[in-house]
């Protein structure tokens, strides 16, 4: 028995060795697999081990990354670097013709006359279906520069990018853009002020105040080629501008390459692209919007997206109708009839009229308005909108003659911090509970964590801290949005996506998209026909992270390019760029000096 006993013990004792080997290998192995799995190889090619040398690669000298410039050259070189292994290349998309240099898929002139014209229907957003989306580039025109850096952007565009002389004979004696040689100039005026901004803001000034950083956000509505906002900008105030495409196509243009921010768009019969109280102050000068109309609809939204406190000027007819009657063209009790409405509906929603100059009005919506009686005695009962509604859905939806009331009573009683603390101040609807899934300290790491994130861009693009770039569109709400739009049932395709994206990007611009890498890959498979140049980066906290950083840079070509050429340098060693800007700033003096002498 002992002897059996012991051959036991002896075949146990043989077998234990390889049993520990056997185990700790499958405890490596799956620790390798997982390591694999999260760092992101693995999926189908080789882009994971890119990233890290790139990203490495990117670490050194003065940041900039590898093979990807920032700069502007108006040139370009092949695009190896947007091969991927394993994975079938995207098909080149071809040019779109020249003529479509001005193409705007979702108002398009054809299709919006199809439309009706009450309550300004036709001038709305209405965008093409499957069938008619373009499946090409679109083009910029011919000749096409680097715009000015602002706040030289503010006076002077290069005429090539915006070749449009209509609104130079229309608008002269207004002085709201002049055509100059190579360049147009804006001298800062409009309609209401021809003298220019500045002296129109010193006036509105005078009520609203500008100087202590409570106003920051202005709505500006009808906004002409956007001199408002873009003298706002000196006094610390950012406005957003719209107006529609209509006979005056290029007025959201110029103000876009003027560097101020701006869309198309129209108060008529669907709701500002806004939340409530989004704005301190909102801005009508000759805006042709009809205040009166629609049992004062176009106030109530205006209210909508004002904030308790803010500010309401309106600039032009009915205002002064007295003595401006007859330069308006219209009768006396036909403007009385109108003001007396505006009026009628600014009490109705507990506004204050604090000023009256000449052509200007101003109202200001009572801090205290959801505490107090309100005036009704107007032509129709006012109506509070169905709470039941979420009132931040307004995409697409349509307007509505009701008062929208405070989401909340902490949310009412509490103000927004004056610029500059607002920036990273607790904003009251969050510190109220009133934006689902963020708290006062999920705010604050996020701000600290889009701090790093946008650290490590300039690590990357140096030229983000140089004046380089003026106009930035961020398409990330902090909720995924971009991945969210491509995977959900009733997705955009990703195609469809980037094409819309390069349509509205300048000519070397830069495009930063941060997603897990299987997103990233199929971006970059697209991308790689699009004449996109593209880096990918790791996380900047660690490699191991999925989610990864794509750089991409659109190359420089134009409408009649045949493709997107290498740069041409000059005897000189410059580049044509350079060379062009030369000979805008010799044609810029010029005209500065005929100005002066106007």
């Amino acid at each position: 028995m002992a002897i059996k006993g012991g051959g036991v013990s002896g075949e146990n004792r043989g077998r234990s060795p390889l049993a520990m080997v056997v185990a700790v290998g499958l405890c490596c192995f799956f620790y390798v697999l997982g390591a694999w799995q999260r760092s992101g190889y693995g999926k189908g090619d080789s882009i994971a081990m890119a990233v890290n040398r790139q990203t490495a690669a990117c670490g050194g000298g003065d940041g900039a990354a590898v093979g990807l410039s920032f700069e502007t050259h108006h040139g370009g070189g092949g695009v190896g670097e947007n091969e991927t292994a394993g994975m079938a290349p995207s098909p080149e998309f071809a040019a779109c013709a020249a003529a479509m240099a001005d193409h705007t898929p979702c108002h398009d002139q054809e299709r919006a006359m199809k439309f009706p014209r009450e309550n300004m229907v036709y001038r709305e957003r209405h965008c093409p279906g499957d069938g008619e989306r373009l499946r090409c580039l679109v083009p910029a025109p011919p000749g096409y520069v680097t715009p000015f850096p602002w706040p030289r952007s503010r006076d002077y565009v290069p005429f090539a990018n915006a070749p449009y002389k209509s609104l130079t004979v229309e608008k002269a004696v207004q002085n709201w853009v002049r055509h100059e040689g190579r360049l147009l100039r804006f001298p800062g005026g409009g309609t209401q002020f021809p003298g220019g901004a500045d002296k129109y803001i010193d006036q509105l000034a005078s009520v609203v105040p500008f100087s202590d950083g409570s106003v920051r956000t202005v709505l500006d509505t009808g906004c002409g080629v956007a001199s408002l906002g873009a003298y706002l900008d000196a006094r610390g105030v950012i406005a957003m501008s719209f107006a529609p495409r209509d006979s005056h196509e290029a007025q959201v243009q110029f103000a876009l390459e003027r560097g101020v921010p701006a869309f198309i768009g129209v108060l008529g019969s669907v709701k500002l692209p806004f939340p409530p109280r989004s704005f301190d102050m909102a801005h009508c000068s000759r805006c042709l919007i009809p205040w009166s109309a629609n049992g004062g609809m176009y106030m109530m939204e205006i209210d909508r997206v004002l904030r308790l406190g803010g500010y309401w000027v309106l600039s032009g007819p009915p205002i002064n109708w007295k003595t401006n009657h007859k330069a308006w063209e219209r009768t006396e009790a036909d403007l009385a009839a109108e003001q007396q409405l505006i009026e009628e509906y600014a009490a109705m929603l507990c506004w204050e009229k604090l000023a009256e100059m000449n052509e200007i009005a101003i109202w200001r919506k009572r801090p205290d308005a959801a505490a107090v009686s309100c005036p009704t005695a107007t032509p129709a009962a006012p109506r509070t909108c169905d709470t039941a509604v979420n009132p931040d859905d307004v995409w697409y939806k349509n307007m509505d003659a009701c008062i929208t009331p405070p989401s909340s009573p902490a949310g009412a009683s509490s103000e927004l911090q004056p610029f500059p603390a607002r920036l990273t101040a607790v904003p009251p609807r969050v510190s109220a509970g009133e934006v689902p899934g963020l708290t006062t300290e999920s705010y604050a790491e996020e701000n600290a964590r889009w701090e790093r994130h946008v650290a490590a861009y300039k690590k990357v693009n140096h030229r983000l801290d140089a004046g380089r770039y003026r106009n930035i569109m961020d398409m990330n709400a902090g909720v995924g949005a971009f991945a969210a739009a491509v995977f959900s049932p009733k997705s955009c395709k990703m195609e469809d996506i980037l094409l819309e994206m390069d349509r509205i990007l300048r000519p070397e611009g830069t495009v930063i998209l941060r997603d897990d890498i299987e997103v990233l890959l199929k971006v970059q498979r697209i991308a790689s026909g699009m004449r996109w140049k593209i880096i990918m980066a790791n996380h900047e906290d660690s490699p191991h992270i999925p989610e990864k950083v794509l750089y991409a840079v659109k190359r420089y070509w134009t409408a009649g390019d045949k493709s997107s050429q290498p740069e041409v340098k000059t005897k000189t060693g410059s580049s044509s760029q350079e060379k062009s800007s030369e000979e805008e700033e010799k044609t810029e003096s010029s005209s500065e000096e005929k100005g002066s002498k106007e």
